[in-house]
């Protein structure tokens, strides 16, 4: 199904899944930004920080008319039009991934200007996605080729100067 920013019912067993990904975090965070999309949002209160930011940059891709539609069911010159270039054509009343990750790097320019120590950001894996074109310059049109495994926690280092940016590793 289509869902980017569609609101779906958790599983039965997101709250254990919950309790695997908060485990791993050993000291509190100064902020903790999330998704408002609830599947976030339930994640994110979880984590122990001081403060709970939603922040709608960090909502995945729109998929406007298309969105709660099966993926086969979808047909027509839109669609394809889509497929053949997703980083710039935008689904009927939605967003390309070119704006998505723009977003996303204009979240990520503001944040760099914050005095934040320790940042959790929970999201989804398009913008995780974004988050990784922008650190690393992944070219958009192969931003699916980076893994983004469901639950996945990566640490980044981000600095005021975007060239001394560093990944440290993967968590999860």
């Amino acid at each position: 199904m289509c869902y980017g920013q569609r609101e779906v019912d958790l599983s039965e067993n997101y709250y254990q899944e919950i309790q695997q990904i908060t485990r791993q975090f050993t000291k509190p965070f100064d902020v903790v930004y999330t998704s408002p999309l609830k599947r976030c949002v339930t994640l994110a209160e979880q984590i122990p920080g001081s403060l709970l930011l939603e922040e709608k940059r960090l909502m995945e891709i729109n998929f406007g008319d298309w969105e709660g539609q099966l993926w086969n069911d979808l047909q027509g010159k839109e669609v394809t039009d889509w497929m053949n270039d997703f980083v710039r054509v935008q689904p009927p009343g939605g967003e390309s991934l070119e704006m998505v990750c723009n977003r996303v790097q204009a979240f990520l320019e503001e944040l760099r200007q914050q005095s934040y120590e320790r940042v959790a950001i929970v999201t989804h894996a398009g913008v995780l996605r974004c988050i990784w074109a922008n650190l690393i310059g992944v070219p958009l049109p192969n931003i699916f080729k980076i893994k983004v495994d469901y639950g996945q926690v990566d640490q980044f280092i981000l600095h005021p100067n975007p060239a001394l940016d560093q990944w440290v590793g993967r968590i999860l």
